[in-house]
């Protein structure tokens, strides 16, 4: 299971939170719970659907600026498609 923390300053608005969920039900698999007193987003998922940088553009669309909170699952960081060169 993975799960990640999202702080998002400004998602105590009602139509922030409603385009929110546009773009996260797009995700298979993925769980989320909204903390509107407190601007945060706990997402939680079987397995990974989804990159951090995808799930930040997420955010962004909509004018919001996430903060990860907490350790960033490994799963989820973009893996790098470059191969160091040989010595």
């Amino acid at each position: 299971m993975i799960e990640l923390e999202v702080y998002a300053a400004g998602l105590r608005n009602i139509d922030k939170i409603l385009e929110l969920d546009h773009q996260l039900e797009t995700i298979p698999g993925l769980r989320y719970k909204v903390d509107r007193n407190h601007d945060l987003v706990y997402l939680e998922m079987d397995e990974t659907a989804i990159t951090l940088r995808e799930l930040r553009a997420m955010f962004r669309k909509i004018g919001l600026e996430p903060r990860f909170i907490g350790a960033v699952p490994d799963e989820m960081r973009a893996k790098s498609k470059t191969q160091p060169l040989a010595s």
